[in-house]
């Protein structure tokens, strides 16, 4: 209590000494002008006078300077106005009261209108500070980029608090440990060290504080609920008051808990990162395990055979043809991990040359002969089809995955359409089949990694359609699946090519 009272008496009691001057200047000339007056006014309407220059001084000054005023004027009435003059003596009772009840009325006039504006300037400073610390979290909210947060803090300590000010987050305090980030702040190397003592220490110090009382900068720890997330250092010109500090400690929380949830959502994402790496490390392992146990379960069992007794040619040919067909798969599934490496790391480099496209569906037939072999093929190429710069490779390997994909889900001794054409420099290539398509929840994700459909019967990595929508957008063209309204599903993609001129010499000759 006695702590508060001297806070109020210090607020009341806070006016400079050029304010009292002032004060006393302006009585002296209002009493100096109604001395002119007196002889035809009187000297009761020389109270009236005084007692209106208080009241109007009373809206632009303390609590301290009007009662200077209100006693002032007091005895300025009394000794020059009231009879007999020069003198503080009064005789008359009735001028007695008068002067008692001038004094008293001037005194609480003043002081209660200097009360009231005193309450208005505080109601209104509540008012623009809260005004500021929504402004704060609303502009908290919706900036995201730390830069930018910075920027907009440091302007509004500049505003609210007129300080310059530094930022520091929990990665620039970390990187003061290497010289070359120490040079890149425009701070004293011993001011750098007592702010991260500070910090250390999880208390405010510098100047205004016991704490390295000696230096030009204050600290302050940004603390959050649950952890420190940097600091903020002022240049200030004055010791915050204690409306002030409360300002100041409710604003550097808002600042402290905006960066606590930055960084915690930065640790939630981190953890969802590794526990979805996690499950795709599963998920990997699961499949490629299961993947590599069937070709390398048939080679098994096939040498065995061919090792154990000694067959007739017509059963060693069907036992190789077995151990053929597992090698391909296992190599099949190698490349297969191979390209999603590749593609990971950004190591894919195209090897672009002219082919006839011709050539690349002849290559993917003779490498998918033993699964199309149940599939009615319906290709479709114009034979005027200019040679295309491509990388045969990937492209080969894109529509080889496409294929086997649909004989994955495709009943068997159905259509599968095949057509190439180009437009405006632009390949496009259409794949469709005659199966039940994609269901909604399934279709977009078709191409994620790892993915596979519920009906597929021979397992399968989930690789083949991310591969080929990598190696697709590799030749910077794109890929879309859609169900046709015919019935089954059909891949699109569209790459941008050069065209050979060949052909068309060939025309004109």
């Amino acid at each position: 209590m006695k702590i508060f009272r001297r806070y109020r008496m210090k607020r009341y009691f806070s006016s400079s000494w050029h304010e009292y001057l002032i004060i006393t200047f302006i009585v002296i000339v209002a009493s100096l002008i109604c001395y002119f007056i007196s002889d035809f006014a009187g000297y009761r309407v020389v109270s009236f006078v005084l007692l209106f220059v208080v009241s109007v001084l009373a809206f632009s000054y303390g609590t301290g300077p009007v009662l200077l005023a209100s006693t002032l004027s007091a005895l300025i009435w009394n000794f020059f106005f009231i009879p007999p003059h020069f003198t503080l003596h009064i005789n008359n009772t009735e001028d007695l009261l008068m002067f008692v009840m001038f004094f008293i009325v001037a005194l609480l006039n003043g002081v209660l209108t200097s009360q009231v504006r005193q309450r208005e300037s505080i109601i209104k400073q509540r008012e623009e500070r809260t005004q500021a610390l929504y402004q704060l979290t609303k502009s908290l909210s919706e900036e995201n980029d730390v830069g930018e947060l910075k920027k907009m803090i440091v302007g509004g300590i500049r505003k609210y608090f007129h300080a310059d000010s530094f930022v520091f987050l929990l990665d620039d305090i970390n990187a003061f440990t290497q010289e070359e980030a120490l040079t890149k702040v425009k701070m004293p190397h011993d001011e750098i060290i007592g702010m991260l003592d500070c910090f250390k220490r999880s208390e405010p110090g510098g100047r205004y504080f016991l704490l390295y009382q000696n230096n030009r900068y204050s600290y302050y720890p940004m603390i959050g609920n649950h952890m420190k997330t940097g600091m903020i250092v002022l240049q200030q010109q004055n010791k915050f008051s204690e409306d002030e500090m409360q300002f100041w400690e409710a604003y550097l929380g808002q600042i402290s808990g905006r960066f606590e949830r930055e960084i915690l959502n930065g640790i939630a994402q981190k953890a969802l990162i590794l526990d979805e790496s996690d499950k795709l490390y599963k998920t990997l392992f699961n499949s490629v395990s299961h993947e590599f146990r069937i070709p390398v379960t048939a080679i098994l069992g096939a040498t065995d055979t061919l090792m154990s007794e000694q067959y007739p040619r017509e059963v060693q040919q069907q036992l190789l043809g077995e151990i053929n067909i597992a090698s391909i798969r296992l190599n099949q599934l190698i490349e297969n991990l191979l390209n999603i490496s590749r593609l990971e790391s950004g190591h894919l480099t195209l090897k672009l040359n002219w082919y006839d496209f011709h050539d690349v569906i002849n290559e993917v037939m003779k490498t998918l002969k033993q699964e199309l072999q149940f599939y009615h093929l319906i290709i479709n190429i114009p034979d005027e089809l200019p040679m295309v710069k491509i990388d045969f490779g990937l492209i080969e390997q894109a529509i080889h995955n496409l294929l086997l994909n649909i004989t994955q889900y495709v009943p068997q001794h159905t259509d599968i359409n095949i057509s190439v054409r180009l437009s405006d420099e632009k390949l496009l290539i259409m794949i469709k089949d005659q199966g039940n398509g994609f269901s909604p929840e399934i279709i977009a994700h078709v191409f994620d990694k790892f993915y596979r459909g519920k009906s597929v019967k021979t397992g399968g990595t989930g690789l083949g359609l991310s591969i080929v929508k990598g190696f697709v957008e590799a030749h910077k063209g794109n890929v879309v699946v859609y169900n046709h309204p015919l019935g089954g599903a059909a891949f699109e993609i569209e790459i941008p090519v050069e065209i050979s001129i060949i052909n068309d010499l060939e025309k004109l000759s």
